[in-house]
């Protein structure tokens, strides 16, 4: 189980905020201005966020499930090593382009907004629920929801290759992305100019170091370095 992975993905969800909140903040403010939102208060938002924080737990463990499949064994297939490399390659220029040093490919650029806007209708189904009810399965739902900061972590949870790693990862993520959704309104005041760019550039070398630590042991794997 590598550690100084779990830690960086909690550190990469804290210090990705800003894209939190750009990201989810409207779904998080028409979900505290529904019937349920109001009626639930903290507690709506702490059921909301751990339905959430699960489905980032079963996507890691699911992925690492999925790189358990595909590697680490001496029968390693010159395509699996190529497509390993590739991936934290992908996820190191995605990092590096969020932390500011080309504007061609970022987190930004994987989210997705279709989902969003079909899940952010969804909410009108809370008005007559109780919000004891509405809160988890809601946050199970909106886990899904596409995220570049995301699909970067899961890649490196996938290459973990194994269940574990990758639940604690994501797990991990998903409790540092946590804070600034559940303190929407006092967080955005808060992330405004130069502090959240500032943010979004730590995250970003956050994954890009990810995808480093992974690109070490992958061609060490392979022999390529000692």
């Amino acid at each position: 189980m590598n550690d100084s992975l779990i830690g960086m993905a909690f550190m990469t969800g804290l210090m990705g905020a800003g894209h939190c909140i750009g990201m989810c903040g409207g779904l998080v403010g028409a979900l505290s201005l529904s019937e349920a939102g109001r009626k639930g208060g903290w507690l709506f938002h702490l059921l909301y966020n751990a339905g959430r924080i699960s489905t980032y737990t079963l996507i890691g463990a699911i992925v690492g499930w999925l790189g358990s499949a595909l590697a680490y064994t001496d029968h390693f297939k010159p395509i699996t090593r190529s497509l390993l490399i590739l991936s934290d390659l992908f996820v190191i220029l995605v990092g590096l382009g969020t932390a500011g040093l080309f504007a061609w490919l970022n987190a930004a650029k994987l989210d997705f907004p279709g989902p969003m806007q079909a899940m952010t209708r969804a909410v009108r189904s809370l008005q007559k629920l109780p919000p004891t009810l509405a809160a988890l399965p809601l946050g199970l739902l909106f886990g899904f929801i596409p995220c570049g900061y995301l699909y970067a972590v899961a890649i490196t949870a996938a290459q973990s290759a194994e269940v574990a790693t990758g639940a604690l990862m994501l797990l991990a993520f998903g409790i540092g992305t946590a804070p600034s959704l559940m303190l929407f309104g006092s967080a955005a005041h808060w992330l405004s100019g130069q502090a959240r760019t500032w943010m979004l550039r730590i995250a970003g070398l956050l994954v890009a170091g990810m995808g480093a630590i992974n690109l070490i042991k992958h061609l060490r794997l392979m022999g390529l370095i000692s």
